[in-house]
C-alpha cells in the first residue's frame, strides 16, 4: 500500500496517474455538449450505492471508468454556456494549475512552519484586495472557504468591537433581499431571533437608506445597540447594489460597523469599465469576497477583509502545540491567528496563478463582458411580449418569467415557469434557476460565463416558453 503514497519514489506513478485523470476530465470537456445529462436522481443513485467500498479496484484506470459511470458522465458542467443557473463560474486554466499543484504539496496556511512561501503569498494577495477595495494602511484579512464563513467572521469581529455584552440588545440590519448567512450568521453568534432587522429595497432591489435610518433611530430610541449593518454588493438573486456611500454616512452617524457582502459583486474590483458601480466599499469596516463567483476561480476562493487588523484578534486563540504567544514576539507570521479555521488549504494559489498569468485586467474584461451580456439580455427580455423581467441588472443576473398570452391566473402562471424549469433541467439542453418575487415564482438567469452569447439566451428563452405552452396546452386538456 505505501506505492499509493506521493514521495520521491512514486513521483513518476502520481504523474501518470494525474495524467490520466486529467485526460478523462479534457475528453469529457472536449465533447460535453449540453450542460446536464438530464438523468434523474432515481436512476443514478442505485448505481452508486452499488459500489463496495470496502473492495477496493487496486487500479487507477478501473477506478476512472467507474468514476466515469457514476460523476463525470452526469456532472452538471458550468463551463457550458448553457449553464445559466446559479453562482458558479466556469474557471480559468491557470487557477487549475494551481489547484493541481496545491493539493500535491498539501500545504496547511494555519502556521508558517506548515506553509512558509504559502504565508506570504496569502498575505501579499490580502493586501492586494485590501488596497483594490481602498481599506487603507491598517487593513488585514484571511481566505476562508467562502462567502457564508466571511460573513460569519465579519459579524463576529462587529459582536465583539459592540458598545455592549448584552447579546440580547444587539440588532443587525440588512436588506430583505440580503443572502441568508446573514440570519445564519446571528443565530451561531448566539443572538436572538429578532437580531436581524429586515430592511425594505426599492424597485431596483436596492435597500433604501430612507428605511434603514429609520430603522436605526428606532433602535437607538429603544435602547438597542445597532451592532452591524450589512451592506450587499451583488444579491444572489437580483445582483442588485446596495447605495453604499448613503449606508456609509449611516453607519458613521450611528457608530455602527459596516460590512459589505460584495461576494458576487467583488469582480467589479478587478473591472476595467464598471468599478464605479461599487463605490463606498472603501468606507466599510469588513468587506466579504468570493474569488470563486466572479474571478473565475476554483471552489473554495474567498476572503474577508477589515480596515483595522487589530479586530482579527477576536478571532485569536493562542495553542503551545501550534502558534504560541512568543511567535508574535518573534515576528512569525501565523494565518491561524486571523481565522475561523485551523488546518486550511493554499487556496490563495489559485488566484496568485491567476494574476501572474493573466494580470488583474484580464480577469477584469471577463467579468465586464458578463455584465455586458446580461445587459443585452435585458434588451431581449423587455423586447419580448413572452416575457416579464423583474429589473435592469447592475453585474449579471436576470430575474424574469413567462407571461402566457391566454392565461391570466397566477397560480397556473407560477405551475408553468416551475414546469418549464423542470423540463428544461430534465432535457439537460440548459439549466436555469429560479427564486420567488412577491410570492411569484420566477426563473433566473446567472450569466457567468464570457462564452455564453445572447444567441443562447435567446434559444433558451425559446425553450422555456415551449415548455410553459406545453404544461399549459396539457393542462387545458386535462380540465376539458
Amino acid at each position: 500500500m505505501r506505492s499509493h503514497l506521493l514521495n520521491d519514489t512514486t513521483a513518476e506513478r502520481y504523474r501518470r496517474s494525474v495524467t490520466e485523470g486529467i485526460e478523462r476530465v479534457a475528453a469529457k470537456l472536449a465533447a460535453t455538449d449540453r450542460p446536464f445529462t438530464g438523468i434523474p436522481v432515481d436512476d443514478l443513485a442505485p448505481a452508486v450505492d452499488a459500489i463496495d467500498l470496502d473492495r477496493p479496484l487496486h487500479d487507477t484506470t478501473a477506478v476512472l471508468d467507474e468514476l466515469e459511470e457514476v460523476y463525470l458522465r452526469d456532472a452538471v458542467y458550468f463551463h457550458h454556456p448553457r449553464y445559466l443557473a446559479h453562482l458558479n463560474c466556469p474557471v480559468v486554466i491557470p487557477a487549475v494549475v494551481g489547484e493541481a499543484v496545491l493539493s500535491a504539496v498539501n500545504s496547511s496556511l494555519d502556521t508558517w512552519d506548515q506553509s512558509a512561501g504559502g504565508t506570504l503569498i496569502e498575505r501579499k494577495l490580502v493586501d492586494w484586495t485590501a488596497a483594490r477595495i481602498g481599506l487603507g494602511p491598517a487593513a488585514d484579512g484571511v481566505f476562508t472557504s467562502g462567502g457564508s464563513q466571511s460573513n460569519l467572521q465579519a459579524l463576529l469581529l462587529a459582536r465583539e468591537e459592540a458598545k455592549t455584552d448584552d447579546l440580547a440588545k444587539l440588532r443587525v440590519f440588512a436588506s430583505e433581499v440580503s443572502h441568508f448567512s446573514v440570519k445564519k450568521s446571528a443565530k451561531l453568534l448566539g443572538l436572538g431571533p429578532d437580531a436581524v432587522v429586515s430592511v425594505p429595497v426599492d424597485h431596483d432591489k436596492r435597500l433604501q437608506t430612507v428605511a434603514l435610518a429609520r430603522e436605526l433611530e428606532r433602535c437607538a430610541r429603544d435602547g438597542l445597540v445597532p451592532m452591524a449593518v450589512v451592506a450587499t454588493a451583488g444579491t444572489t438573486d437580483f445582483g442588485s447594489i446596495d447605495p453604499l456611500p448613503e449606508i456609509a454616512g449611516l453607519c458613521e452617524q450611528y457608530d455602527t460597523w459596516m460590512h459589505v457582502d460584495a461576494a458576487y459583486g467583488c469582480g467589479l474590483l478587478a473591472s476595467v469599465k464598471y468599478r464605479d458601480r461599487i463605490d463606498g466599499i472603501e468606507r466599510a469596516d469588513s468587506v466579504t469576497v468570493d474569488y470563486h463567483k466572479s474571478f473565475f476561480q476554483p471552489v473554495s476562493s474567498s476572503a474577508v477583509l477589515v480596515r483595522d487588523a487589530a479586530t482579527l484578534r477576536h478571532a485569536t486563540y493562542h495553542a503551545e502545540y501550534l502558534n504560541p504567544r512568543r511567535m508574535v514576539e518573534e515576528r512569525i507570521p501565523n494565518q491561524v491567528d486571523k481565522s475561523l479555521q485551523t488546518t486550511r488549504r493554499f487556496d490563495a494559489l489559485k488566484l496568485w496563478m491567476t494574476l501572474r498569468t493573466m494580470g488583474a485586467d484580464g480577469i477584469g474584461q471577463l467579468f465586464d463582458e458578463v455584465c455586458d451580456l446580461a445587459a443585452a439580455g435585458w434588451r431581449l427580455l423587455a423586447a419580448d411580449p413572452r416575457f416579464e423581467v423583474v429589473v435592469e441588472p447592475r453585474l449579471s443576473t436576470l430575474v424574469f418569467r413567462h407571461i402566457p398570452a391566454a392565461v391570466t391566473d397566477p397560480a397556473e402562471i407560477d405551475r408553468a415557469n416551475l414546469y418549464a424549469r423542470k423540463a428544461l433541467f430534465a432535457s439537460g439542453d440548459a439549466v436555469v434557476a429560479g427564486t420567488k418575487v412577491n410570492g411569484r415564482h420566477y426563473l433566473k438567469f446567472t450569466l457567468l460565463n464570457p462564452e455564453t452569447t445572447t444567441g443562447d439566451i435567446a434559444a433558451v428563452l425559446d425553450l422555456i416558453a415551449g415548455h410553459a405552452e406545453q404544461y399549459l396546452g396539457d393542462s387545458l386538456d386535462r380540465a376539458s
